[in-house]
């Protein structure tokens, strides 16, 4: 089990190549897709991806992440005035987020987020 931050080795491919996956791109690269649009590419990618560990997690994290991002802005916008307030807070964290967890998957970290890169990585044992 690696910590945060920590780097993943490369994943040796059916191919051969290393780091590669088996939507044929480097899996830095998949990893950062994975964030992109959000849950709907982290499901792409966990559909596409069956072995690479890291991909999988990354989609993982993205759709567990989106989703509870969803459901905390929903719940917010029931509350008058203060609710209006802290999702926009929230808005702007999650930009920031979104944008640490991209770099990180480049940069082909193995970036856990607390609660939900747990249960992230419940999913791929």
């Amino acid at each position: 089990m690696m910590g945060e931050g920590e780097s993943f080795e490369r994943h040796e491919g059916p191919t051969g190549t290393k780091g590669k996956t088996e939507t044929g791109l480097d899996q830095n690269i998949a990893g950062l897709l994975c964030y992109v649009l959000g849950f709907i590419t982290g499901i792409i990618f966990l559909l596409l991806e069956k072995n690479n560990r890291f991909v999988r997690f990354h989609a993982l994290q993205s759709i567990f992440l989106s989703v509870a991002i969803v459901i905390l802005n929903i719940l917010l916008n029931l509350i008058p005035v203060l609710g209006v307030l802290l999702d926009s807070i929230i808005s702007l964290a999650s930009l920031v987020l979104w944008i640490v967890l991209l770099v990180k998957a480049y940069q082909g970290q193995w970036f856990k987020l607390p609660i939900i890169g747990d249960m992230a990585e419940k999913q791929l044992k």
